[in-house]
């Protein structure tokens, strides 16, 4: 990603955070930038290594060649060293690095030192386009190029240490705290949120945990949230709960109504959910890939996260569902 004017490639504003989560064993990135498909560029992630964002005239070989090095147990500083040291334009660049809650342990064990000591770490060149610059907590850096302020990073990081959930909500508020804060000054094009943790991805085949892009969108961060909600609730397992309520009342009443107007219902929409209320929730939850969650499980989030929602027709279901599951822990 350029900054340079005269050389005609493009020089997008980018915002990141890398950041990880060692009681689930994840690491991950979630990105903003003005620049189509900034998934495909900036974000780079392995459960057994670490996680790094190159961007401002990116250096997509900082990538593997840095998860490379995370591997071999080298520190994250040392990373950053190495790969700017061997790059004449290391000046232009920006680059942010966290290791692998795996591969601190590793190198802990391994070396006899901290598990944090210098398992975190950044650069931001000389000649990155202003506001640019960088900000590290204990378990994240945060990273941005062409901002309208600092106040930026300080956003996305105060934001990051104090959200609850999961890493990917707090690396989502991360980014709207960031956008709302100032944020890029030539706009908004994509977002991306890539997670990986250890046997995390479909069927436990690979670590992709979380991997959701935004190519090309108005407000990227708004869209990149509603998609990765969908993603979470038909891939992403959950504890299961100790007690399931119900659909009763006016909640019933309404959820039965959007299944109707969404042609999974025929009858007419009352406060009680009886069978044939379920078989069309059975319906909507066999179209839309929703057998990670059983039958009654889907109603029971429904019933406790159908006042929380917002949207209509499927958004809503969608929406209530996600956040009657999100008092579940994630598996």
């Amino acid at each position: 990603m350029s900054h340079h004017a005269t050389d005609g490639r493009p020089r997008p504003s980018t915002f990141s955070i890398v950041a990880r989560d060692p009681e689930q064993d994840a690491i991950g990135v979630a990105v903003q930038s003005k620049f189509v498909s900034v998934g495909s560029v900036v974000p780079f992630v392995s459960a057994d290594a670490g996680a790094i964002a190159t961007q401002s005239f990116a250096n997509v070989s900082y990538g593997p060649d840095g998860l490379g090095l995370l591997r071999k147990g080298t520190p994250a500083d040392e990373v950053v060293m190495e790969l700017t040291g061997a790059d004449p334009d290391f000046e232009s660049r920006q680059l942010g690095v966290v290791e692998a809650p795996i591969a601190a342990r590793r190198r802990t064990k391994s070396h006899n030192v901290g598990a944090q000591k210098d398992s975190i770490a950044a650069f931001t060149g000389m000649e990155c386009f202003d506001y640019a610059g960088d900000i590290q907590g204990a378990h994240y850096t945060v990273q941005g190029n062409i901002l309208e302020n600092r106040a930026t990073l300080e956003a996305m990081a105060e934001t990051f240490e104090e959200t609850d959930g999961g890493l990917p909500e707090r690396l989502i508020a991360a980014l709207h705290a960031g956008n709302e804060a100032g944020g890029d000054k030539r706009g908004e094009q994509s977002a991306a949120l890539y997670i990986a943790k250890p046997q995390g991805g479909y069927e436990g085949r690979n670590d992709h945990w979380v991997d959701v892009r935004v190519d090309d969108h108005e407000t990227p961060i708004d869209e990149l949230e509603r998609v990765f909600k969908i993603y979470d609730v038909t891939l992403l397992e959950r504890e299961a709960p100790d007690e399931t309520r119900e659909l009763t009342g006016d909640v019933a009443e309404q959820v039965s109504g959007t299944l109707a107007e969404m042609g999974f219902f025929e009858g007419t929409p009352s406060t009680e959910f009886g069978d044939e209320e379920r078989d069309a929730l059975e319906d909507f939850r066999g179209l839309n890939n929703f057998e990670n969650h059983s039958l009654p499980v889907l109603e029971d989030a429904l019933a406790r996260g159908w006042d929380e929602s917002s949207g209509d027709g499927q958004g809503k279901m969608v929406d209530a569902i996600w956040h009657g599951l999100s008092r579940l822990q994630r598996k």
